[in-house]
């Protein structure tokens, strides 16, 4: 059984304590293979390293974070074009906006995210979309650059089955993740009204743990999880969620 997260901050400082044996526990599990976002440019470096150690499960993607979007996101979107040209990456991402922290930069966030989705079709990527109480903002911007070779993830999806829907439409797949195992999660009440094949699993480590780990640091083995849920809602065994899930990924990703 082969189990991918497509979405984990495998980086971040929250596993500088035990970050090699928080992988292996997970590549154990079943989970082989790791899909790492990019936030900004201070984090490339701890990305990188992260590749090097583990560079038959790690793939990396590179973007801006709409949280990061600031005063100096023209030179941080000059960062990711000279990565890009640079290196081989697996996506753009994540990309997007995010209304929950600051709705004062929407229209930097919006010209961010266009312009990335814009490198996306240049370099032939998928995009990884973070979407936070802007899902209007965020189709409109996707409507604009809609394209036939356009496609991707809408990470950590949260929306409604109409929202879910509009996604699909868009040639985008869902991420579900930790929100899935919750009791106000709202997801599991229609996600089995969507064909398996426009989901993808992510747990967005250390973020979004799902129950009974809720609240504490999210790790990539607790996928499993995850796909014991998805199992459950869309009454297969966990082996068929990991196959079809696993299929989906390699579509997006082409790995």
């Amino acid at each position: 059984m082969i189990l991918t997260d497509t979405h984990t901050h495998l980086y971040s400082d929250s596993f500088d304590e035990d970050r090699d044996s928080v992988i292996k526990k997970a590549i154990e599990q079943g989970v082989s293979r790791f899909f790492i976002p990019a936030i900004d440019s201070t984090y490339a470096q701890a990305m990188y390293e992260l590749e090097a150690s583990f560079p038959d499960n790690v793939h990396l993607m590179m973007g801006l974070h709409p949280t990061s979007v600031k005063d100096n996101y023209k030179q941080e979107l000059s960062f990711v074009a000279s990565e890009l040209q640079r290196r081989s990456f697996v996506a753009i991402g994540e990309i997007g906006i995010d209304l929950y922290w600051d709705k004062s930069t929407l229209g930097i966030q919006q010209e961010a995210f266009q312009y990335q989705i814009q490198l996306a079709k240049k370099y032939k990527l998928p995009i990884n979309i973070h979407c936070r109480e802007a899902f209007d903002e965020v189709f409109e911007v996707l409507e604009l650059e809609r394209a036939m070779d356009l496609r991707g993830i809408f990470h950590c999806f949260s929306g409604t089955e109409q929202q879910a829907l509009q996604a699909i439409d868009l040639q985008m797949k869902l991420g579900i993740g930790g929100v899935v195992t919750f009791k106000n999660g709202k997801i599991d009440q229609f996600l089995d009204k969507i064909s398996m094949e426009h989901i993808v699993l992510e747990t967005d480590s250390p973020y979004l743990a799902p129950v009974p780990y809720r609240g504490k640091r999210n790790e990539s083995a607790y996928i499993v999880n995850v796909a014991e849920k998805v199992a459950e809602i869309y009454t297969v065994s966990i082996e068929e969620v990991a196959k079809t899930t696993t299929a989906n990924s390699r579509a997006v990703f082409g790995i």
